[in-house]
């Protein structure tokens, strides 16, 4: 068996709402360590809180071995059956978005007061505004990603020659599985492949009942090779028919939707720090795990700014914080962050070590007037501040905490 790898942020989060009447629902990519967040928490109830076994229900419904369990009342109806009634029961329950009406379920169980709810799901809709209304004040969503670098790196253990390190965790990608093959890329990328295939042709393709398959594959591509660069619905559509392979925007906002709620892609929006207001144009999108990236397009060096800052984005996302794209005048900021009411500036580059790169770099953190925290997050290893402007070695940064 493949050994669990400790996930804490997401352990403590799950820690934080034991026992609460909330339903505690857990969301993000296919593989990403959902299934062992639940086997390392129900291991925590066990040695740690005294909970038998026989308290502890576990179901996930992508196993052949519950496949009787196809409709919200059946899922009920056996959950119901296996409640110890004198003692407090902890019900998980996998891949809730393959059941219909779900929350029909999930709403009654929840109402029982010997039941500590908890569910996954690979597929964002399972939150869409209709069913969020029905269960509305009774849930907590915790957001999971894969493996972050200080993640990867508790695993290896190994801390010298960290920008190797880097350099082997986006080859071989962020989830956790890939971690069993020890580096090898042919196995990592048949792995990756397996995870990606499945997204695509069961969560997008028949979710969705997409016909044109090429059309879809041809737009992944297209926004696979422009993470982190500004673009819209009418930008993808000019340059997708300017290289012949036109796709209507009415399409194009549909497969992008389905990548969206698969948990494949991440949009940011653009935030005019001058005016205080969300813009309506040229959002960013960034990629889950590059390793995707890898296996549609190939291991490439060409773009490792935008990789880096696809890096970046999901930390940020991991640590809690609200990410825009900053707009101040003409210029861009990378990232302005909230959490709690701070908020902070993020500018991120592989190298500011030609002074010509450092001063377009910090240009557009030097318009903003404000007191707020400053960033510059690059490779290099000079750690310095410019103008209140704290510039961090990336690593240092992504290893936060060791």
């Amino acid at each position: 068996m493949q050994n669990l790898i400790n996930r804490p942020l997401y352990l403590e989060k799950l820690k934080g709402f034991l026992n609460t009447d909330l339903i505690k629902i857990i969301t993000g990519v296919r593989r990403s360590g959902k299934s062992t967040l639940f086997i390392l928490f129900q291991q925590y109830l066990e040695n740690e809180k005294a909970v038998n076994s026989e308290q502890i229900i576990n179901i996930n419904l992508e196993d052949a071995a519950y496949k009787d369990i196809d409709n919200w009342q059946a899922l009920h109806d056996y959950v119901v059956s296996k409640l110890l009634p004198e003692q407090q029961n902890y019900v998980f329950i996998d891949e809730i978005q393959n059941i219909p009406e779900f929350e029909r379920a999930i709403n009654s169980l929840n109402l029982k007061k010997n039941v500590d709810l908890y569910i996954t799901g690979s597929n964002a809709r399972m939150l869409s505004s209709e069913i969020a209304t029905l269960i509305s004040g009774r849930y907590i969503e915790v957001r999971m990603l894969p493996l972050s670098f200080k993640e990867y790196m508790s695993v290896t253990r190994d801390k010298t020659n960290l920008p190797e390190k880097f350099k082997n965790f986006l080859d071989c990608g962020s989830f956790p599985g890939a971690m069993q093959f020890n580096g090898d890329k042919t196995r990592i990328d048949d792995y990756i492949k397996g995870i990606y295939s499945t997204i695509i042709l069961k969560d997008i393709v028949a979710r969705k009942r997409i016909h044109d398959v090429y059309r879809l594959e041809n737009v992944i591509s297209f926004m696979f090779n422009i993470i982190g660069s500004q673009t819209s619905i009418n930008n993808i559509y000019k340059t997708m028919k300017a290289d012949g392979r036109e796709v209507q925007t009415a399409t194009i906002e549909g497969y992008l939707s389905a990548l969206l709620e698969s948990f494949i892609l991440y949009k940011v929006g653009r935030f005019d720090i001058k005016g205080k207001q969300l813009l309506k144009t040229n959002d960013k999108y960034y990629l889950v795990d590059i390793g995707f990236r890898n296996i549609v397009l190939g291991r490439r060096d060409d773009d490792g700014g935008h990789i880096l800052e696809n890096m970046v984005y999901l930390e940020l996302l991991r640590r809690g914080y609200e990410v825009y794209i900053g707009k101040v005048g003409n210029k861009e900021i990378d990232f302005i962050v909230r959490k709690n009411g701070i908020v902070e500036y993020y500018q991120v580059s592989q190298s500011v070590l030609d002074p010509n790169t450092l001063k377009r770099e910090i240009a557009p953190l030097n318009s903003v007037k404000d007191h707020n925290p400053k960033f510059l997050l690059t490779m290099d290893y000079t750690n310095v501040n410019v103008n209140g402007i704290k510039q961090i070695n990336v690593l240092d940064w992504l290893l936060e905490g060791e």
